[in-house]
């Protein structure tokens, strides 16, 4: 039909791809359409000049991440003051420039098979430079991982590739079916058999390596509570609420005596360490002791020099501390300082400049055991996670997504988070502010949660873990130097214009 040759056209149909992908993650979580987005948006580059594919994957990008990340406003508003207008237009450049990955891909695509690829080899192509993009995303600029195909997956089968090769292998599985799909659609009868018997395949060694126990229990199962206050994000940091905050979250965890290990939020603390020890957290840590309790609270720590860190300390054992590591820019500190501040100062936007924790391993002793321990948006950076491996029996993350309000967001990072244990093979303990709290099994099973926007107890039992992941020893580099070589050899095909057999398009 002549409308599909329509560039507007064209390239409202990959905004709709874009727009419909984004029901594959939570709280929708209709993980096929994960599938279907990638599907129309191969399908339209086909037949796309490398220009026009450009157009079309960024097209893609805005209708997925537009609506996707959109709740980056509510913070930039209503707790950075910047007021409503400019938090939009912040928030709609930054994904206008985060799209752009996926018009490179689409662009680059179709610069590489312009010397005479038959399909089949111009969609694993697509494959290819999709995972290596999302890759690149999740570290250039200190990273934004954000709706990597591969999270959407956590309750299918292809979920079972995250322990091989992490999430991007989970994305790599995802977009090889769009591609084998594709070719289904527009392949040649003998393309087509094989494409879908690789299809099986694929999903069947997901589900596979899904059933496979990397870890075992190790020791004593743990009695764990977290303590979600759901102190309001506008009221938290004022003077007047730091005597009932303090005893809300000491009250709270007073009736949880019978526990082994007891997680405050992140920064549940709504002041400096050095401001409250000597009324608070010395008196806490010694009753907390005589109980046999750890307690693992978040807290800003202030070291000489001027320096504060936003920390994990414990309480109730010996006092060990974890300093965040990977910090938000513009959230937690400022790049680039010395040519922004003058803009900074005239938009009168409030910046913290926390500094960066720069311990070896992302580990700490929690309750006689060593955990793997992230700050809220660490979670999102699983080859960081993985630094705590093998020695992390369980993970804990300290959260507060009260941030981002009622939106996507903390259904988003809950799905973050239970790819994290599937990864690693460990429980992990996730704490926040006002939800989702949740404990999490070693193959990201959600064991239990909280209620969002409510005050609530969460109470479990964890088991201690040991063994190793295929993903724990490799991280990142599998699935990457996989896509590279890929990519290589496609290239060199083109180069040599050898398509015979398989790849034939006749």
């Amino acid at each position: 039909m002549a409308i599909f040759r329509l560039p507007w056209f064209r390239a409202l149909l990959a905004f709709g791809a874009g727009v419909s992908t984004l029901f594959a993650f939570a709280p929708f979580s209709f993980y096929p359409l994960a599938v279907a987005g990638p599907l129309l948006l191969f399908l339209l580059w086909l037949d796309a000049s490398p220009r026009r594919a450009f157009r079309e994957g960024w097209f893609f990008g805005l209708g997925l991440l537009g609506f996707g990340v959109s709740w980056l406003h509510i913070s930039i508003d209503e707790f950075g003051n910047v007021g409503t207008p400019l938090a939009v237009l912040i928030t709609t450049l930054f994904i206008v420039l985060l799209s752009l990955f996926y018009g490179l891909v689409g662009w680059l695509g179709r610069v590489l098979t312009a010397n005479g690829l038959g399909r089949w080899e111009s969609l694993v192509l697509f494959t290819s430079l999709w995972v290596l993009s999302e890759w690149l995303r999740g570290w250039l600029f200190t990273g934004f991982p954000w709706l990597s195909l591969g999270y959407s997956q956590i309750d299918s089968p292809l979920a079972g590739w995250a322990t091989v090769f992490g999430v991007y292998g989970v994305s790599w599985a995802v977009v090889l079916t769009a591609a084998g799909l594709a070719l289904s659609i527009v392949g040649t009868p003998r393309q087509r058999l094989l494409a879908l018997a690789g299809l099986l395949l694929l999903w069947g060694a997901g589900l596979s390596l899904k059933s496979i126990d990397w870890s075992l229990p190790s020791g004593d199962p743990l009695r764990v509570a977290m303590i979600q206050g759901n102190v309001l994000q506008q009221e938290k940091w004022k003077r007047r609420n730091l005597v009932p905050t303090l005893d809300l979250y000491a009250g709270l965890s007073r009736l949880n005596w019978d526990r082994d290990l007891i997680i405050w939020p992140e920064t549940a603390v709504p002041a400096f360490s050095y401001q409250v020890e000597k009324p608070f957290l010395a008196p806490l840590h010694k009753e907390a002791a005589r109980r046999g309790v750890t307690i693992l609270l978040g807290i800003p720590v202030q070291k000489q020099g001027g320096r504060y860190f936003n920390s994990m300390i414990t309480l109730g054992d010996d006092r060990n501390v974890y300093y965040k590591r990977h910090l938000v820019p513009f959230g937690e500190f400022m790049p680039l300082k010395f040519m922004l501040q003058p803009l900074i100062d005239w938009l009168q936007i409030p910046m913290s400049d926390f500094t960066a924790g720069e311990a070896e391993k992302p580990l700490m002793t929690v309750a006689g055991h060593p955990a793997a321990i992230s700050i809220c948006y660490e979670d999102v950076f699983g080859e960081e996670v993985i630094e705590a491996l093998p020695e992390a029996a369980f993970l804990v993350n300290a959260s507060n997504d009260a941030w981002f309000g009622d939106s996507l967001a903390p259904r988003q990072h809950l799905e973050i988070a239970r790819m994290r244990s599937l990864e690693t093979g460990r429980y992990l303990l996730r704490s926040t502010n006002t939800g989702i709290s949740a404990l999490i099994g070693p193959k990201g099973e959600v064991i239990a949660d909280s209620p969002a926007f409510e005050q609530h107890v969460l109470r479990g039992e964890v088991r201690p873990m040991k063994g190793l992941t295929p993903y724990g020893r490799v991280g990142n580099r599998g699935v990457v130097l996989l896509s590279l070589l890929v990519l290589f050899v496609i290239t060199w095909l083109a180069r040599r214009g050898n398509r015979n057999g398989f790849g034939t398009d006749s």
